[in-house]
């Protein structure tokens, strides 16, 4: 059962608001006011405080409210009619400096018990994207954060893990969240982080925000799009203002004894050979990835292998049935039994095991290669502009499966342009399904050049043919197996 709403006093009086006389009230969660006298009907201006309002404070007998509303709402100084948000701000001079007092208190008391965060630690990542994640937090975060009054602590990453580090070792006590102005990949390292804690039951607890600052910001995107909101960084610091959260998926990814954390994606094949391989044209700005795309299809690569994976319910008939002496140990991957833990350096056991399965009550089914590109995602944008799984739910338990099979070039090519509203998904080269637990068997391409590929996660190489210094081989099984709403994360309210 919910906690009951706190009831508040109502407050009204005179007031000169922008300017112009007025009479205000303030009464539940709205802030409300007209012209004095009574002049006319429909003049009347409000402010919903939980879903227009940052913060407000006092200077003498001035109230400043400062408010972040749709144009055309609410009475700020922010111009224009186009339903975006913008800031703006309400001055509201009362009749003395003790009535503007009371009623900033009457706000605070208003805004604080809707379960706002007070104090965030913020993780930027300088290096990421274009290189603004620092320009990004001091324009276009800072100045809504100082608004609300959260307080808070900045920390820049100064190379790769830095913020799996950062959340390894972090007083949790101090803050009630973490967010990250990065792209996706600083998010996926405070997760693992927070999961090799000891304490990694209450850590991964503490709410997540993604602030975006990188190059594809899928998470960012998922979030806002789900709630109906134009993507924007200032959508998405509104969103960790204002407190809402969601449960979020995480996936357990493992290769014998090597295991990490995901929450986005994983990709094997075409999207994850342009994804890297592109990054040597990086000098071309965004059209790198529509040119190495071309530059694919025209030069397609088919993979080998199989796939092997657990139905969700209503994808039963997907593939082919795997006999049950079929298991995990014998193709060299672990379980995520709770007898397979991570070790740290002196053998003790720490942090999450990973999820426990068990063989012998799952139906296992099958596709076998080749394939084109295989996509595993938690939610449904890759980045701003790819919605590679459509279906994708934050926290339902299952990774959505997309499965591009042997194909014309061409076909490919539409397929590609497809990807932006997830349309591709409704070819019969694609198979798109939902699935608790998929093991990829990765193979060598089709053809004389039989080298190995790329699998991708999350925007980091985890597995090359031929590099072994990644943090897994390509080639032996990496098993993908999903914890339902494990972590938690900043959320805009759905509609």
């Amino acid at each position: 059962m919910a906690d009951p709403q706190p009831q508040f006093e109502a407050l009204a009086g005179a007031a000169r608001i922008n300017g112009a006389a007025a009479e205000a009230t303030l009464s539940g969660d709205e802030l409300a006011w007209r012209p004095a006298g009574g002049g006319g009907e429909g003049k009347e201006r409000r402010l919903e405080l939980e879903s227009e309002v940052l913060g407000c404070r006092v200077e003498g007998r001035k109230l400043r409210v400062a408010t972040y509303s749709a144009s055309g709402s609410g009475g700020g100084k922010g111009g224009g009619g186009d339903g975006n948000r913008r800031r703006g701000e309400v001055v509201l001079e009362m009749e003395s400096d003790d009535a503007a007092a009371r009623w900033a208190d009457a706000i605070r008391d208003r805004l604080a018990s809707f379960g706002r965060p007070k104090r965030l630690l913020i993780i930027v990542n300088p290096y990421g994207g274009k290189r603004s994640g620092r320009s990004i937090f001091q324009n276009e975060v800072l100045p809504l954060i100082e608004a609300t009054g959260i307080l808070y602590t900045m920390q820049e990453t100064k190379r790769r893990l830095h913020a799996q580090e950062i959340a390894h070792s972090l007083d949790l006590r101090k803050y009630d969240g973490i967010v990250c102005v990065s792209g996706d990949g600083v998010l996926v390292e405070v997760v693992n982080g927070l999961l090799q804690r000891e304490d990694w039951e209450t850590a991964i607890k503490v709410p997540l925000g993604i602030i975006p600052a990188g190059t594809g910001n899928g998470m960012a995107q998922s979030l806002l799009h789900a709630a109906g909101e134009p993507f924007s960084i200032s959508n998405a610091v509104f969103a960790i203002i204002r407190g809402h959260k969601r449960a979020l998926d995480v996936t357990s990814v493992v290769q014998g004894k090597t295991r990490f954390f995901s929450v986005l994606m994983l990709t094997w094949g075409l999207v994850a050979d342009v994804d890297i391989e592109s990054e040597k044209y990086r000098w071309m700005g965004s059209a790198r990835i529509d040119f190495y795309v071309l530059l694919r299809v025209l030069n397609l690569r088919r993979y080998n292998g199989r796939v092997l994976f657990v139905p969700a319910p209503g994808y039963e008939e997907v593939g082919e049935p795997v006999e049950r002496s079929t298991s995990c140990k014998q193709n060299g991957v672990s379980t995520g039994s709770h007898e397979d833990k991570a070790n740290d350096r002196n053998g003790s056991t720490i942090g999450y095991p990973g999820p426990s399965i068990q063989e012998a009550d799952l139906e296992w089914r099958s596709l076998n290669g080749p394939f084109i590109s295989v996509w595993l995602g938690n939610v449904p944008f890759a980045s701003e502009d790819v919605m590679a799984a459509p279906k994708a739910e934050f926290a339902d338990g299952y990774l959505d499966a997309a499965i591009i099979k042997d194909c014309p070039r061409w076909d490919v090519m539409g397929l590609m342009v497809q990807l932006k509203d997830g349309a591709y998904v409704n070819s019969p080269y694609v198979e798109y399904f939902k699935v608790k637990a998929i093991r990829i068997e990765p193979g060598l391409r089709v053809g004389r050049n039989a080298k190995g590929g790329i699998i991708d996660s999350d925007g980091e190489v985890i597995a090359r043919a031929d590099e072994p210094e990644h943090l897994m081989a390509y080639g032996p099984p990496i098993q993908l197996t999903v914890d339902q709403g494990l972590a938690t994360i900043f959320s805009p309210r759905s509609r």
